[in-house]
């Protein structure tokens, strides 16, 4: 089930992004599996604004998060996460699949993301859902203040993309 978040569930919420990126310590990605959750402040206001939701299990118990903004007048894709022991069985696929809903029901006509561009729960996924990646000469302003920053915090250590779906 995707429903919003209370406000309990934030800790549990920065918990579950931590367990998530230490998947990326097997791919030599310290610096990514050792960022920092959304303060909890970031997400208190994202459950204000309406722009969080969480999944949950036949037990209403948190397995994957999904955050959700606006760049460039476009809604955007802020953040995935589904809890590694509930991974590859829908849930990011359900999760996305419930952001691309939100960007539709705003009346963009897209909505865009940033990403690792070739690691396989990343990019290729994505692409195999449709996003297909900016040129840089397409990323607005914005986007690319936003990509200005995830490499200040070092995460350009491996290739990262934006990406795009129409909706």
């Amino acid at each position: 089930m995707i429903r919003r978040p209370g406000r309990h569930e934030l800790l549990p919420i920065q918990q579950l992004e931590v367990r998530a990126g230490r998947l990326f310590l097997d791919l030599g990605m310290d610096v990514v599996a050792n960022d920092s959750p959304p303060a909890l402040q970031e997400l208190h206001e994202d459950l204000l604004r309406g722009r969080i939701w969480v999944a949950t299990d036949s037990r209403d118990a948190l397995i994957g998060y999904l955050r959700t903004g606006w760049i460039d007048d476009a809604p955007h894709l802020g953040q995935v996460t589904v809890d590694p022991t509930h991974g590859r069985r829908g849930h990011g696929r359900a999760l996305i699949a419930h952001a691309e809903h939100w960007g539709r029901t705003t009346g963009a006509a897209w909505m865009t993301l940033t990403t690792y561009r070739d690691v396989p729960w990343n990019g290729p996924y994505y692409q195999r859902l449709g996003w297909r990646e900016l040129a840089p000469e397409e990323l607005g302003p914005q986007l690319r203040t936003l990509r200005a920053e995830e490499a200040a915090r070092g995460l350009d250590q491996w290739p990262r993309t934006a990406m795009v779906k129409e909706l």
